[in-house]
């Protein structure tokens, strides 16, 4: 019985098979490149989540250790008016501001889409964004100011009277609100912007041969495809409007009269300015559950991980 070699079975001419590589495990190098991030997420996220979620069934205030009083911190949030009239504030503030801001953010990213996709302007609508909540706040409450500020100018020159912007119970959630607005606007803008890019134009242009008009195109195309980028803008405002701090810390301090002490402000005076660790705390979980809860109702009840376009 005669055998075949593989040298007697290659066709004349034929360049040999390269040898086989063996197979290369990278998870060692996929864990070393996540394991930076994997250790800011610990050191940064979950420990202070895990300690802060300890103090909150604790009294501590720095310089003597931690009691555990169990639920007392939370029996006590739960009768504090303080508490309430800052969830009431906060819970206005995010309305206010989420309201103007999507709805502004959506008219900018549909003319963008209609009238123009200049990189140039994307990068003026985006400016705002790139200026830190600190600096806008202090732009903002010199323009804003009841005597110098330039708007009061203005409207004194057209013949109204001054507006207390900064110093009146009812205008000043609205104008932090503002505030915060147009700084975030841009950012929120080139989101829906981009979710609109994912729109086929056929869609479109069927629509517009059976003779819609621009607000039919916008009601009954661009809303309901856009709706999974548009429940996730949404999620992603409410959590950072529920987070708002260093726009009324520069200009309001929680005043006046606690018009605007926002939930974040209240943690932060009863950790930093009455050394109420513990108590701070357990608003902080409150504020955490509160977030938690709006942040699945909302994703469930717009459907965000469904698509219109399937």
């Amino acid at each position: 019985m005669s055998t075949t070699t593989p040298e007697a079975t290659r066709t004349p001419g034929a360049r040999p098979a390269p040898p086989r590589r063996r197979h290369r495990d990278d998870t060692r190098l996929a864990l070393l490149f996540i394991l930076p991030a994997s250790v800011g997420l610990l050191v940064f996220l979950v420990w202070p989540l895990i300690t802060g979620l300890y103090y909150s069934f604790t009294e501590y205030a720095i310089l003597t250790p931690a009691q555990w009083v169990g639920l007392e911190n939370y029996r006590a949030m739960l009768t504090d008016p303080v508490f309430w009239k800052s969830l009431r504030v906060t819970v206005l503030y995010v309305l206010i501001n989420i309201g103007v801001q999507t709805v502004v953010a959506l008219l900018i990213a549909v003319l963008m889409q209609r009238l123009t996709r200049s990189t140039w302007l994307r990068s003026i609508v985006l400016a705002p964004y790139l200026v830190s909540n600190v600096v806008a706040a202090i732009v903002f409450l010199w323009m804003l100011d009841s005597q110098l500020g330039i708007v009061n100018i203005a409207l004194q020159a057209i013949g109204f009277d001054p507006v207390s912007f900064w110093a009146s119970e009812t205008w000043v959630i609205p104008t932090v609100a503002l505030v915060n607005v147009w700084r975030h606007m841009g950012y929120t803008a080139l989101l829906l912007f981009a979710g609109l890019q994912s729109i086929p134009e056929q869609l479109y242009e069927a629509a517009r041969t059976e003779g819609a008009g621009e607000w039919q195109l916008f009601r009954r195309i661009t809303l309901p495809l856009l709706r999974p980028i548009l429940a996730l803008v949404l999620i992603m405002s409410i959590i950072g409007s529920f987070q708002v701090f260093d726009t009324i810390s520069v200009t309001t301090q929680g005043g006046p009269s606690d018009a605007s002490k926002v939930l974040q402000m209240y943690i932060y005076e009863n950790a930093f300015a009455q050394y109420q660790f513990g108590y701070a705390s357990a608003l902080s979980v409150a504020l955490l559950v509160i977030l938690v809860i709006i942040t699945f109702a909302q994703y469930f009840l717009s459907r965000a991980g469904e698509s219109d376009l399937d």
